[in-house]
């Protein structure tokens, strides 16, 4: 028996039987570390970034803290960002299967409060949320902590970004001064230490480098005047041709321009910045991830909690002043063990910068800009499409009913359909770029799950 298996811990052998069923073979270096103090009750302090295993570690730690037959809420996981708590939930719903009738409630902003209040009447026994909307909650009396015994707070360094110290600290201050606190954070500004000293008691502190597999993600430097930052970023694409690329910018005004010049040369792009509605978030992130978009430029904070599966590239188009930063971003790709590209633009301004990275991941491979050629023929496309429906769970939609209408009903083939994504209120299907048109005409004039539906093809405007 290894020291990183799972049976080495004090899980039940349900637990024991659902993670090896999940293909959970052994434990990630983040679960190695973290596990063994937190199933002791341990208050931690874990420093890793998104991809490392961290989810499982704080749910099978406040799982083995609940008493399934008591239908009070019994642990709390705040994010940043809806997407991360969308994830988290999903994740601690699959660990907790192999308990009876564990119920997750996900409290995040977008979604009308009356039907997340409904849910809590009916009890809970783990939430997790944003800091904003269980705030809300906690105001409303619709929230009670009463019977806390975990409070976790996910990507904390990001919730700081975002502002939400002011928050954290109240929600803290309703839970019992009896509890496991476990704070996880991708990197360990000063903000972070603070955020410890105020609600962690001794708690034990454990890191895992930030560092990735040598080999497993190409990472090339170009050295550019400012002027020439924009126009390098599609001399970039045109050599490389990633098929799909995650762009960071320091500032939501450089990814609305890197957008608008990307789709002026034709290449599809989106933008994700902080004044996207929460409508246009939803959209933009579920066209990237179905492959409806080659390119997505993003703000770090926009970014957070997103997690791409096969993700070709990073491109730095600013240096980011916090070199744990950069191995973060870089992180987004190469995971899995697939190989990754980075590509970093730094100005002459900005070597103080490089040379902090450098320090943390050691000397950078520097290449001329004026080497590279287009590879390819014409501008990037993505090979799919994505048509929008209007309706999603709340009408009872289901992702097999809208495959059954496309290939049963309508004759397209399941390799002409992607993804297909059912939100609350909207349904978004990928389908190949060539019969989206189509598709969405033919879907109008037919019917889903015996009910006429309003389909239309989402264009490539930016964000």
């Amino acid at each position: 028996m290894t020291a990183t298996a799972f049976s080495t811990l004090p899980l039940s052998p349900a637990t024991l039987a659902t993670l090896q069923r999940l293909g959970y073979a052994e434990m990630t270096a983040i679960q190695a570390a973290a596990l063994p103090p937190a199933l002791l009750g341990k208050d931690l302090i874990a420093q890793a970034k998104t991809g490392s295993g961290k989810t499982a570690a704080f749910a099978l730690a406040l799982l083995a803290n609940l008493n399934p037959r008591r239908f009070a809420v019994q642990a709390l996981v705040l994010c940043p960002t809806r997407e991360l708590a969308d994830q988290v939930t999903t994740e601690i719903r699959r660990i907790a299967a192999a308990e009876d009738n564990i119920k997750v409630v996900t409290l995040t902003g977008g979604v009308p409060l009356r039907g997340q209040a409904a849910s809590l009447e009916h009890g809970a026994h783990v939430v997790v949320g944003t800091p904003g909307r269980v705030m809300d909650h906690l105001d409303r009396g619709t929230l009670a902590l009463d019977a806390l015994n975990t409070l976790v707070l996910d990507e904390a360094d990001r919730m700081l970004d975002m502002g939400f110290a002011d928050d954290i600290a109240k929600v803290a201050a309703q839970c019992p001064a009896q509890r496991q606190t476990l704070l996880f954070s991708a990197t360990y500004p000063e903000g972070i230490a603070q955020l410890a000293s105020r609600f962690l008691r001794e708690p034990v502190t454990v890191k895992v480098e930030a560092q990735h597999a040598a080999g497993t993600i190409a990472q090339h430097w170009f050295e550019v005047g400012e002027r020439e930052r924009i126009a390098a970023v599609g001399q970039l694409l045109d050599h490389y041709r990633p098929a799909t690329t995650l762009a960071f910018c320091n500032t939501k005004q450089r990814v609305r321009d890197v957008a608008a010049a990307l789709q002026a040369r034709g290449v599809m792009a989106l933008a994700l910045h902080g004044d996207l509605e929460q409508r246009d978030r939803d959209q933009v992130l579920v066209r990237f991830s179905n492959r409806s978009c080659p390119v997505l430029v993003a703000t770090d904070v926009a970014a957070r909690g997103l997690d791409i599966a096969g993700l070709a590239c990073v491109l730095n188009v600013d240096v980011t002043p916090d070199p744990e930063v950069h191995v973060h971003r870089v992180g987004r790709t190469g995971r899995a063990g697939e190989t990754g590209l980075a590509l970093n633009l730094a100005s002459m301004d900005e070597m103080g910068s490089v040379g902090r990275i450098e320090l943390l991941q050691g000397e950078s491979r520097w290449t001329p800009l004026a080497g590279l050629k287009p590879t390819g023929g014409g501008p990037l496309l993505a090979p799919m499409a994505t048509l929008h429906l209007q309706g999603g769970r709340k009408e009872k939609i289901r992702p097999g009913d809208v495959l059954g209408a496309l290939t049963k009903d309508l004759g397209y083939t399941r390799e002409q359909v992607g993804k297909i994504d059912v939100n609350e209120f909207s349904t978004y299907i990928a389908v190949e770029r060539s019969i989206a048109q189509q598709a969405a005409a033919r879907l109008n004039a037919g019917k889903v799950k015996g009910k006429s539906v309003k389909v239309r093809v989402l264009d490539d405007a930016v964000g």
